[in-house]
C-alpha cells in the first residue's frame, strides 16, 4: 500500500487538503468532485481527474470519500456511476465523511456484498489540519483492514485510533461534533452577554479562555468571533447537519440530547439569516444584530 493508486472523492474544504497530502507523499491519486472546477488545482499538483466516481475507483487499491452528508455519500458510492460499480473486488473503501451510523452500516453491507473491505474513518480537525496532515482518524471496522491501509492514512494524520466495529468511528464523530456545536453556541451567547453588558471584552474573554472553559476550540472560535473573521474553516450549515444527525442518533439510543437540540436551533437561526456558508463562528452574529 505504500504507493498504491488512490481514488479520492470529494474536494471541499477538507477533501482538497487531504488529497493534496496524498499527492505530496507520492501516491498516484485520481480525484472526483461534483463541481469539476475544484479539481483543477489538484490536477496542477499531479492528480488525474475522473468524470465520475466509477471512473475514479477503477484501478484504485483504496477509495476515500469526504463529502457533506448521507445523501452526497450515497450518490458517490451507489448507482451505475458510483464507486462500487467501478472498483475491483478486494479494494479498500474508506468513508471519512461525517454521516449517520445507519447509513454507514448500510454502506458497509453493500461493500461486503461486492467483495470489498470497508472502514468508516471520519476525522477531527478542520481546514488547517487537513492541509498540514494533522487530522485525527476515528476508525470503525476490521483492525486488519486498518493496518493494511495505515500507510495511506499516515500522510494525512496526526493520530489514527481504532474504535471498534463498523459504525464506531461514525458514532464517536457525531458525539465529538455535537459537543463542539454546543460549546460554539454557548460561546456565542456568552460573548453577546459580554458585549451587551458593557464589560471589557478582552479582559472578559481572557478570563474564560484561560480558565476552565478554555478548550482549544473555545480559544480558536473566540478569536474568529471577535476579529470578526468568518472565512470558512468549518461550514456553519455542516455543524447544523451534524447536530441534527447527533440528535437523531441519541434518540435511537434512548439518550435525548437536549443541549444538542438547543444548539441546533441556534445554528438554524444563523442559516435562516444567510450565514450557512460562513464559518461556524458566524453563529454569534444573530445575537449582535437584534
Amino acid at each position: 500500500m505504500s504507493k498504491s493508486p488512490i481514488a479520492f472523492l470529494g474536494l471541499g474544504i477538507m477533501g482538497s487538503g487531504m488529497a493534496r497530502r496524498l499527492l505530496g507523499a507520492g501516491f498516484p491519486v485520481t480525484v472526483y468532485n461534483r463541481n469539476c472546477d475544484k479539481a483543477a488545482p489538484l490536477a496542477a499538483a499531479g492528480a488525474r481527474i475522473a468524470a465520475s466516481p466509477r471512473e475514479a475507483a477503477a484501478g484504485a487499491k483504496v477509495v476515500i470519500a469526504m463529502v457533506a452528508d448521507d445523501a452526497a455519500s450515497r450518490g458517490l458510492w451507489l448507482g451505475e456511476q458510483g464507486a462500487l460499480a467501478g472498483a475491483a473486488r478486494g479494494t479498500v473503501l474508506v468513508e471519512s465523511s461525517t454521516l449517520t451510523v445507519g447509513w454507514v452500516k448500510e454502506l458497509a453491507a453493500a461493500a461486503a456484498a461486492g467483495g470489498f473491505e470497508f472502514l468508516d474513518a471520519p476525522v477531527t480537525g478542520s481546514k488547517m489540519q487537513a492541509a498540514a496532515g494533522e487530522l485525527n482518524f476515528l476508525v470503525g471496522g476490521e483492525a486488519a483492514t486498518l493496518e493494511k491501509i495505515r500507510p495511506v492514512l499516515v500522510p494525512m494524520s496526526r493520530s489514527i485510533v481504532h474504535l471498534g466495529p463498523t459504525g464506531s468511528g461514525a458514532l464517536i464523530k457525531l458525539i465529538n461534533n455535537f459537543v463542539c456545536g454546543v460549546q460554539v453556541a454557548s460561546l456565542a451567547e456568552a460573548l453577546a452577554m459580554i458585549e451587551q453588558g458593557g464589560l471589557d471584552r478582552t479582559k472578559a474573554l481572557e478570563i474564560l479562555t484561560q480558565g476552565a472553559p478554555g478548550s482549544p476550540l473555545f480559544k480558536t472560535i473566540s478569536t474568529r468571533m471577535t476579529t470578526p473573521d468568518f472565512t470558512p474553516n468549518f461550514l456553519l450549515r455542516l455543524m447544523a447537519k451534524d447536530l441534527g444527525y447527533a440528535v437523531k442518533e441519541g434518540a435511537g439510543l434512548a439518550v435525548p440530547l437536549t443541549t444538542a437540540a438547543a444548539a441546533l436551533e441556534v445554528f438554524k437561526k444563523a442559516i435562516a439569516a444567510g450565514q450557512g456558508d460562513q464559518d461556524m463562528s458566524a453563529v454569534v452574529e444573530q445575537f449582535r444584530h437584534r
